[in-house]
C-alpha cells in the first residue's frame, strides 16, 4: 500500500477528485493548508503575500494504483504555471480499518496485511 499526498490549488480540488473517482479511486482525506513552496510567496500590487492557500489530499492505494493515481493527479491538478503544488509517495508497513462491531460490542479491527518487496 502506498500514501499519496498532493499539495494542489483550492481550484483544481474538483477536478482532481473527479477524475479520481473516474480512474476508480474513491477514497480520499482533504485539508485546508497555508503554504508557500520555491516562489517564497506571490506579490499583488503592492501587496507581499507570503502563505498560499492550497489543498491537502491524501490518498491511500494499493501498489497497482500508484501510477494511476499520480498521472490522474498530475494531469488534473496542472495549470503550468508555478504553484500548481507537489505530491509525495509513502510507503505504509499496515492498514487497519476500525469498525463497530455488529451486535454493538467492542470495536473491531480488520487488519489487511501488506506484502513487502
Amino acid at each position: 500500500m502506498k500514501l499519496i499526498q498532493a499539495i494542489i490549488r483550492p481550484e483544481k480540488e474538483k477536478s482532481v477528485l473527479n477524475s479520481l473517482g473516474k480512474a476508480g479511486i474513491h477514497g480520499f482525506t482533504r485539508w485546508d493548508a497555508m503554504g508557500r513552496g520555491r516562489q517564497k510567496g506571490i506579490q499583488v500590487g503592492p501587496v507581499r503575500y507570503e502563505e498560499i492557500s492550497k489543498i491537502w489530499l491524501m490518498v491511500v492505494v494499493d501498489e497497482s494504483l500508484v501510477h494511476r493515481a499520480l498521472e490522474t493527479i498530475k494531469i488534473a491538478a496542472q495549470t503550468g504555471n508555478p504553484g500548481d503544488g507537489k505530491i509525495f509517495i509513502s510507503s505504509l508497513t499496515e492498514v487497519r480499518t476500525i469498525s463497530a462491531s455488529p451486535h454493538g460490542g467492542e470495536p473491531s479491527l480488520k487488519i489487511k496485511p501488506t506484502i513487502k518487496s
